[in-house]
């Protein structure tokens, strides 16, 4: 019997990693998680701190729940799965609000929310339940990546039309102004953010055929 490992970055692992950034995007393929496009991409900032908190909760939840996979009866795992995913969601929120406080002024109630992004819950139950550590890790990775590229796109084509900033800095020239640009005011109502997102899915899937399909 053959004792040789399957290496950490096999084929199959690095699929977990790739394919939530294309064909199976976790907002575009799947659409779960598309609340947070709409609720915290006026501005590029908390987008990419709030996609940096889902990556790090998702993450390490996907790896508890797989420690704990053989250990937890199936009439109670959703119980277990909300309390790893609050832990995390708290303890994310009280480093923002240590070391970025400014922002998670911004974020608001939306970090705490997280405990209901149903991306992580269907991760944990589609996948962490069901394989080792290090397999869930990377999907966790790879699915929040995916999440997480979408809510900074969004962000980054609202801020720039909605106010001609990235990041807060002015990036489109006092001149454009001068010859008669204005910003359009539209780009950061709730409901724009909707649009855009659905731009990118009929872009990718008018790229991709296959995915009509499916």
């Amino acid at each position: 019997m053959s004792t040789e490992k399957e290496p950490l970055f096999s084929p199959k692992n690095l699929k977990l990693l790739t394919e939530p950034l294309g064909k199976s995007n976790p907002i575009t393929i799947q659409v779960l998680g598309v609340c947070s496009a709409l609720a915290v991409t006026v501005k590029l900032k908390p987008s990419i701190v709030m996609a940096l908190s889902v990556m790090v909760v998702l993450a390490v939840s996907n790896v508890v729940i797989s420690l704990m996979r053989k250990m937890v009866p199936p009439r109670i795992r959703i119980i277990v799965q909300l309390v790893v995913i609050a832990t995390m969601v708290i303890v994310v929120d009280q480093v923002l609000k240590a070391y970025a406080y400014d922002v998670s002024k911004q974020l608001s109630v939306f970090v705490g929310l997280i405990i209901t992004n149903c991306i992580i819950m269907g991760r944990l139950e589609a996948f962490a339940l069901g394989n080792k550590p290090w397999p869930s890790f990377l999907d966790g990775l790879g699915n929040s990546a995916g999440y997480g590229l979408i809510l900074i796109l969004v962000a980054f084509f609202r801020e720039l039309f909605g106010s001609g900033t990235l990041l807060g800095y002015h990036v489109i020239p006092q001149a454009f102004y001068d010859a008669g640009y204005v910003n359009n005011g539209m780009m950061i109502l709730p409901p724009m953010a909707l649009v855009v997102v659905g731009i990118f899915i009929w872009v990718q899937r008018s790229k991709n055929k296959d995915l009509i399909e499916n």
